[in-house]
């Protein structure tokens, strides 16, 4: 048998059912896949959308997020409640609990799991916030308004004290680190937003580290103690990519799938999707890893793209496989902002404001060699795409024009010499 019969016979199998997976088995439909397409989940629920489980799930205002998807009328087969422990890549089988799993192209989107507080595991009253279950679980603790610290000023920390304040609760955050965001936004960026937690009447205590959890209380390095009816952990996530270990499958130092432009793995017929997998980026000379919704719903188009291509016997030297390599994109809702994030700055060698940050709404741009490279968007939702437009076009811009916050930034382009 061919390895192109092979892989329409045993069909794609898709592992992990969050947005990447999710949307993976959906491209493949759309584009032109008839073969089989099974999509393996380890939670028992209905695939469904993260994002809301820190607002409108959490705070009871939506039961789930469950996506609007008819897998059964796409002909996807959905198995739930499967876990996933292990890649025999010689038989072209996955090991799992309900026993093996044959595939002929394989699509790795496992996402990534939440980094865990050493010494916080079994203590009641601490909660991470990843999955559907814990939003159930962290939903009534927070109806009772009990005193809560968060552990971690980043995105999702950011997030969650917005609910918990909502809900009523007296919240207190705790950041290891001597500023917001500290792993996310350079200092002079992130300094205005720790003013933002005082608006909405939550502490925000910088350069504290943890010392200890306990039931009812959270003691820091210091020494002094934070009384803590929950304690909700959000320090960050990393691929979840364990049960990979020994497969072949290539993994970098930070856990993520090594996928090349075209997201393919070190194993053939083998993909890797969303949070779980690094790309390498031409347009940032850099790999990228982006644990954001926006890459779990680009990258699978490009996915499918490539599994019907390489069905089809279709070189890449010929052109037909897709290179990913986005613009990244994030958004977060926090403390009455909306803020959003587009691009790369880490190589940036020019920092510009637009706007005052004292304000409502401001933004800030990021230019490497007089392009666009990434921007930062506080309720100024035009800068961020018509920024993202030009960052994705690389045409230079005018600093002074990009810099008044009153001239649209579509209109800074620099005039063609």
């Amino acid at each position: 048998m061919s390895e192109q019969t092979e892989q329409t016979q045993s069909g794609v199998v898709i592992v992990g059912a969050g947005m990447a997976g999710v949307q993976t088995a959906v491209a493949l439909r759309e584009q032109g896949w008839t073969g089989p397409v099974t999509l393996l989940g380890a939670e028992p629920h209905q695939p469904y959308d993260r994002p809301p489980l820190s607002k409108a799930v959490l705070l009871g205002k939506a039961e789930d997020s469950a996506f609007d998807v008819d897998f059964e009328g796409l002909g996807i087969e959905l198995r739930l409640g499967v876990e996933v422990t292990g890649l025999r890549a010689a038989d072209r089988e996955l090991d799992t609990e309900a026993g093996p799993v044959p595939y002929g192209v394989l699509v790795l989107a496992t996402g990534a799991e939440p980094l865990t507080l050493p010494g916080s595991e079994g203590v009641p009253g601490v909660h991470l916030l990843r999955t559907l279950d814990d939003a159930a679980r962290l939903r009534p603790v927070l109806a009772g308004t009990p005193a809560t610290v968060v552990v971690g000023a980043g995105w999702i920390g950011a997030e969650f004290a917005t609910a918990a304040r909502e809900a009523g609760c007296a919240v207190t955050v705790v950041e290891a680190a001597d500023r917001v965001l500290a792993g996310a936004l350079p200092a002079e960026v992130a300094a205005p937003m720790a003013g933002w937690y005082e608006e909405v009447g939550a502490d925000l205590l910088t350069s504290a580290r943890v010392a200890s959890v306990e039931s009812g209380r959270v003691v820091l390095a210091d020494g002094r103690e934070l009384p803590a009816g929950a304690v909700v952990v959000g320090i960050g996530a990393r691929p979840a990519t364990r049960w990979l270990a020994g497969s072949g499958v290539e993994l970098g130092a930070d856990g993520s799938v090594t996928a090349d432009a075209y997201l393919r793995t070190s194993l053939p017929g083998v993909y890797a999707v969303g949070d779980c997998a690094s790309f390498p980026s031409a347009r940032y000379g850099a790999r990228l890893l982006v644990h954001h919704w926006d890459n779990a719903l680009q990258g699978p188009r490009v996915v499918a793209a490539n599994i019907l291509a390489g069905a089809r016997g279709e070189p890449s030297a010929g052109g037909a496989l897709q290179v990913y390599d986005p613009v990244p994109y994030f958004w977060s809702e926090q403390f009455g902002r909306f803020v959003q994030y587009a691009g790369h700055h880490a190589e940036a060698d020019t920092l510009l404001w637009r706007g005052d940050p004292g304000e409502q709404a401001w933004s800030v741009c990021w230019l490497r060699a007089g392009s666009l490279v990434a921007i930062l968007a506080v309720g100024r939702p035009r800068d961020l795409a018509q920024g993202r437009r030009l960052i994705e076009t690389g045409a230079a811009v005018d600093p002074a024009r990009v810099a008044d916050p009153a001239t649209p930034l579509k209109s800074a382009v620099s005039a063609p010499l």
